[in-house]
């Protein structure tokens, strides 16, 4: 990862496998020496460095990582029934990404046409955000 690159994103955090209503939306960022994300209310769900982290990609593209041994599954977008991201989300994301350091919105972002059909990019999101993670020094296992 470049020593002046940030990486900003609004994903989901699965919290219940079953209820819609609890795959939050959180402020995912990361940059050179931390990762951190942010709830609706702008409080803090986790802040560590990314040699910290330790995780995997399922096949069906939760990104599943382990921070100070707790789990957080993330994925790219929330079910129909969670709620949207807060105007705080919206703000800070878009402070986060006029940042200099800031890398260009969705500059790794790759996906294939069924994931952007039938999911929105969602998988594709994720992968780049494994990838990302992976670059800044997790410990992550292999894909799938």
């Amino acid at each position: 990862m470049s020593e002046q690159r940030q990486h900003a994103e609004i994903v989901h955090w699965r919290r219940s496998l079953w209820r819609g209503a609890l795959c939050e939306p959180v402020l995912l960022v990361l940059t050179p020496i931390e990762l951190r994300a942010h709830d609706r209310a702008s409080r803090i769900v986790f802040r560590t460095s990314p040699a910290e982290v330790s995780g995997r990609l399922t096949r069906f593209g939760t990104l599943r990582l382990d921070v100070a041994g707790r789990r957080y599954d993330l994925v790219g977008r929330g079910a129909g029934l969670s709620p949207a991201p807060s105007a705080e989300q919206e703000r800070d994301l878009a402070a986060l990404r006029r940042s200099p350091a800031s890398a260009p919105a969705g500059s790794t972002n790759s996906t294939g046409a069924v994931d952007q059909l039938l999911n929105a990019g969602a998988a594709g999101r994720m992968r780049a955000w494994y990838a990302r993670l992976g670059t800044a020094g997790a410990r992550l296992s292999r894909l799938y």
